[in-house]
């Protein structure tokens, strides 16, 4: 099968190598828009639109066209949020040929005069609008994929929502072909209404004087989040990340979620982090959600419901943090067991019941047991004193790696060579 990628310029833009592939196929299958572009003079191969939805498709064309010379219609490069990855994913990389294009984001740069390798690239095809949060500092350039006409607009509101009104956006539209155009403004006054679907929205950030500032580092401002109390407080916030240290692409159960904190911050860290949440009060499942869009990581997964129970059937961990409900009977336990070796848990506790468990796992499966303790300086009458918070007892361990299996007749072997070399030693004597 052979992906070959296409612009808003259609035919006369493709390269001779993707012009003979298309020539050839016997089965055309893309978008009706990709279909649209090509000559039917030029391309007599039988034309199939995309099923919706998409991937549970893919299988049963491939099974349906079998034996035919199958080409793949893609906009841009397949291999850049495009159909390539899927298709790859699906059938494997030896049994598909790329042929790209220039993506929308070469174009854009381009057009824009900004280098690609400096522009961050977020994609709300199929994605809410809040996952631009965490891309927004100030002087930072992005490109928005957009999910169609309405999307600058979403863009222009978020950023004026978020603190960054006086953000300036350009609209670049039906790139590359013969009527691109441009359209721009600040987002506090977008004054633009929906255009042409097919466009990426450019956005120099500028923040307002009253934006709150959220670093990348973990440990942001208590005040970033919506709670009722239930919070690792941010100094201990840091100090837990040191122990859990997340690497990209690596997964977090979040236990006893509370205000969602930790798989927010987990999921910040880098945009392939993924976390679940597990809550067992409703309204606090509903705040984690809260939290998690205003902090621009919408896709923080949150499980409704008590542990141990709702940890069953959840992807295997790299890493746990259990924040509440270790004296449940097995969450300690159940959480242990789920983590994949050489993963991380982390779990913290003020009380003197659950600081006598942690002190048992210590003892049983090692790790690091410290206690964390925090004071404020805060006025007393017309001078200034600590106020302590409640210290915080941590026990952080990485679970082992099993042992590497027995080799068959290993130990047979090591006792004659053992044998063999005593009898040495005995000859030299």
């Amino acid at each position: 099968m052979t992906v070959v990628g296409i612009g808003a310029d259609g035919w006369p833009g493709l390269a001779p190598a993707s012009r003979d592939t298309l020539r050839a196929a016997d089965v055309l299958i893309g978008g009706p828009r990709q279909l649209d572009l090509l000559p039917p003079g030029e391309c007599a191969g039988e034309r199939v639109a995309w099923p919706s939805p998409l991937r549970p498709a893919v299988p049963g064309l491939i099974e349906r066209f079998a034996g035919r010379q199958v080409s793949v219609l893609a906009s841009g490069d397949p291999m850049f949020f495009g159909i390539g990855r899927t298709l790859t994913e699906v059938l494997g990389p030896e049994r598909l040929r790329v042929l790209p294009h220039p993506s929308s984001i070469s174009y854009a740069c381009a057009r824009l005069g900004w280098a690609v390798e400096d522009t961050e690239v977020i994609s709300l095809v199929g994605r809410p609008a809040a996952a631009l949060s965490a891309a927004a500092y100030p002087g930072r350039r992005l490109l928005v994929l957009s999910a169609g006409s309405g999307t600058p607009a979403d863009v222009a509101a978020l950023l004026c929502e978020r603190g960054f009104g006086p953000s300036r956006l350009r609209v670049l539209a039906r790139l590359g072909g013969a009527d691109e155009h441009v359209t721009e403004g600040v987002a506090e006054d977008w004054p633009h209404p929906p255009g042409d679907a097919l466009n990426v929205v450019a956005v120099d950030c500028r923040a307002s004087k009253d934006a709150v500032r959220l670093a990348l580092t973990p440990g942001l401002p208590d005040h970033s989040y919506e709670h009722d109390g239930q919070l690792t407080k941010r100094h201990v916030r840091a100090a837990t990340f040191a122990a859990l240290a997340p690497a990209p692409g690596e997964l977090l159960w979040d236990v006893g979620g509370g205000a969602g904190s930790i798989g927010i911050e987990w999921m910040r860290a880098h945009r392939s982090c993924r976390a679940v949440s597990i809550e067992r009060d409703p309204v606090r499942a509903r705040r984690i959600e809260h939290n998690a869009s205003a902090l621009g990581v919408p896709g923080l997964r949150v499980v409704t419901g008590p542990a141990p129970d709702s940890l069953a059937g959840l992807p295997t961990p790299d890493a746990v943090f259990i924040g509440g409900g270790l004296t449940a009977p097995g969450v300690l336990d159940a959480c242990w067991d789920a983590l994949r070796p050489g993963g991380r848990i982390v779990a913290n506790t003020v009380t003197l019941e659950s600081e006598a468990l942690l002190a048992d796992w210590h003892r049983r499966r090692g790790g690091e047991l410290v206690r964390i303790a925090v004071a404020h300086a805060v006025p007393v009458g017309g001078f200034t004193g600590w106020r302590q918070a409640m210290p915080v007892t941590q026990w952080a361990a990485v679970k082992a790696e099993p042992p590497a299996p027995a080799v068959a007749g290993a130990d047979a072997a090591d006792a004659d060579a053992e044998s063999a070399d005593s009898a040495d030693r005995g000859e030299e004597r």
